[in-house]
């Protein structure tokens, strides 16, 4: 095993290579503003080199750090009269704690939910008067709960149950709370249900009951208007995600009319008067925006340039605020004024490579792949890197990334694969992989590999494997599944060993396990064995590279440990980097050292260096 501080003669000098400037320049989230305050908003940036929460006052022009941790901060909500920023405050990394909040302005933090234990959160929704706000938590001991909580007054629970739930959203004038739960004991496919602030019931949507496929729901938001009982809530009654509306005092549901419409998953917001609402369409890796009128059912499309859009707002005077990139160009807070919303000063991010769209057949059907060759790397077969997203349940689209571009400049190309599980293909691709996890993934990834390889694009004596959370656990899965396909391993904050983690994680990933895999490693030993890394550990040939967080609740250290502990009895080639975080870092240089380390690791095995 070893470790190293990560420096180089490059920085040493002074110079600093593209890949680093990728990670070290200002970046900045999708500003969200008060619904009462619209001139008030937050949002998230690396300025200093760690991700903090800032405040920003539009009218001044303003902005200030809110949150100042070693090992940053992202969550937090801006109140519906722009008063108080509400952050969450764990314990470096482990996703365990309380929530605080502070003056728009400056001043002293305070407990935000008085009365209430550290927890994992659960959502949250706060209340127009900025001192009222439904919780959520969770915690191994309890399951799911929710509070309406009070500044003045004690916490009052009004939802409690052990399998997964959150809140969903709190209705404009304060009176109707939905909730996301999986009491059927699906965490998959979630259930909704409507409660006034004493939690008696008010109604209920389930579409996992009374079909022999299930469905999930979930909820997109109350419509901003007071007293108004429509809920936007999405769906997968199409076999994709897509949204409705739903009137939860008459029950009356409001089908958009979008099938056939457009292709890929839909989801939506409320335009601020409640009259129309924006689509974000996602759909083959790319995404784009259409502005929908609930009054004639127009569909019109909001103008984006050809990549993806990873969060977008409607402000108050109709124009569309949204964050975009693609693989060439990086993140950009655009409005449909023409206007760049949020523009740091400093360093400015360099460029990458275009990504190519390959497809190629797979047991389970045609699997889409992203692929990046080097830019004036000679003809033939590269060094190529299998970078696998982590989730599963989400995608690789072309968007903006550091990491593969680091791999670019170093003249290995990169192949990011959308393999069952992933989302952006219909509810059957996402749902494909129960009960032989990660086994499934890996067939998707196999297929891609021969295609790289038998095309002459990849050269097969220097390829690797590598990816974070669950592409970290499906690297580790491969290298012992597949041990002659991959010259190298890379794993980020991986599951290694299956049993140890369910045991030791948190409980809304217990239930996500118990789903997939169809109970607890005592119900079904022989499913937890057949997708364990741990399981395979004795056939893997090939050098491995683990970095890990020692407080990870998702991916937790003594798992990790276990599966080394095997590598370190057979003397396999392989080295750990554990650093004191909890899934993944926060800290621009903590990245920055992370990478370095990898890219040494390939070097020092494979040979390639840029």
């Amino acid at each position: 095993m070893t470790e190293s501080n990560g420096s180089t003669p490059q920085e040493q000098s002074g110079q600093m290579p593209d890949w680093e400037k990728r990670f070290r320049a200002p970046r900045v989230s999708l500003p969200d503003w008060a619904e009462d305050a619209p001139h008030r908003s937050l949002f998230v940036s690396n300025a200093t080199g760690t991700y903090e929460l800032y405040a920003w006052d539009r009218e001044t022009g303003d902005q200030r750090q809110v949150t100042n941790r070693a090992n940053g901060t992202t969550d937090g909500v801006l109140s519906p009269d722009g008063e108080w920023i509400w952050w969450f405050d764990d314990k470096d990394g482990d996703e365990f704690g309380v929530w605080r909040r502070q003056p728009f302005h400056g001043g002293p933090d305070d407990e935000a939910a008085p009365g209430l234990d550290a927890s994992y959160p659960a959502g949250l929704a706060i209340g127009r008067d900025g001192r009222t706000a439904i919780v959520g938590r969770s915690t191994d001991e309890d399951g799911s709960t929710i509070h309406l909580s009070r500044q003045d007054a004690a916490p009052v629970e009004i939802y409690r149950h052990r399998e997964s739930a959150g809140v969903g959203d709190l209705s404009h004038d304060g009176s109707l709370i939905a909730i996301e739960h999986t009491e059927h004991g699906d965490a998959m496919h979630s259930a909704l249900r409507v409660v006034r602030p004493d939690g008696t019931a008010v109604a209920e949507l389930d579409d996992t009951k009374g079909g022999t496929v299930e469905l999930g729901l979930e909820v997109m938001g109350f419509a901003p208007v007071d007293g108004d009982t429509r809920l936007l809530i999405g769906h997968q009654r199409s076999g994709r995600w897509e949204p409705l509306v739903w009137d939860v005092v008459s029950g009356e549901e409001t089908d958009l009319g979008l099938a056939g419409r457009l292709a890929g998953d839909l989801s939506a917001e409320w335009y601020p008067d409640g009259s129309a609402l924006l689509v974000a369409h996602s759909f083959e890796a790319r995404s784009e925006l259409f502005r929908y009128d609930l009054a004639t059912r127009r569909l019109e499309r909001v103008d984006t340039p050809r990549g993806t859009v990873s969060g977008a707002t409607v402000r108050p005077d109709g124009s569309v605020e949204y964050l975009w990139s693609s693989a060439a160009e990086p993140p950009v807070v655009r409005s449909t004024t023409g206007a760049v919303v949020l523009d740091p000063p400093g360093l400015k991010s360099p460029g990458s490579v275009p990504v190519e769209d390959v497809w190629v057949e797979s047991p389970g059907g045609r699997v889409h792949a992203l692929v990046q060759r080097p830019a004036g790397l000679p003809a033939g077969p590269c060094p190529t890197v299998f970078d696998i997203h982590g989730g599963p349940t989400w995608h690789d689209s072309d968007s903006f990334a550091a990491g593969p571009a680091a791999w670019l400049d170093h003249g290995y190309a990169v192949i990011r694969i959308n393999y069952r599980g992933s989302t952006g293909y219909g509810r059957a691709w996402t749902d494909a992989l129960k009960h032989r996890v990660g086994l499934i993934e890996l067939e998707d990834i196999a297929a891609v590999r021969d295609w790289a390889v038998d095309s002459g694009f990849a050269d097969p004596d220097r390829l690797i494997l590598t990816g974070g959370s669950w592409g970290g656990y499906l690297t580790l899965l491969g290298l012992g599944t597949q041990p002659d396909a991959w010259s190298l391993g890379i794993a980020a904050v991986p599951v290694a060993d299956y049993v140890t983690a369910y045991h030791d994680e948190m409980e809304a990933l217990k239930a996500m396990d118990r789903t997939l895999l169809g109970g607890t490693p005592e119900e079904v030993p022989e499913r937890f064995e057949a997708s364990s890394p741990l399981t395979y550990v004795d056939a893997v040939k090939s050098p491995v590279y683990i970095s890990a967080g020692v407080n990870d609740p998702r991916c937790p250290i003594r798992q990790v440990d276990n599966y080394v502990a095997r590598l370190v009895n057979r003397a396999a080639i392989h080295e750990v980097y554990r650093y004191d975080a909890g899934h993944g870092s926060l800290v621009v240089d903590e990245r920055i050292k992370q990478l370095r380390l990898e890219l040494a690791f390939a070097e020092r095995h494979l040979g390639v260096s840029p």
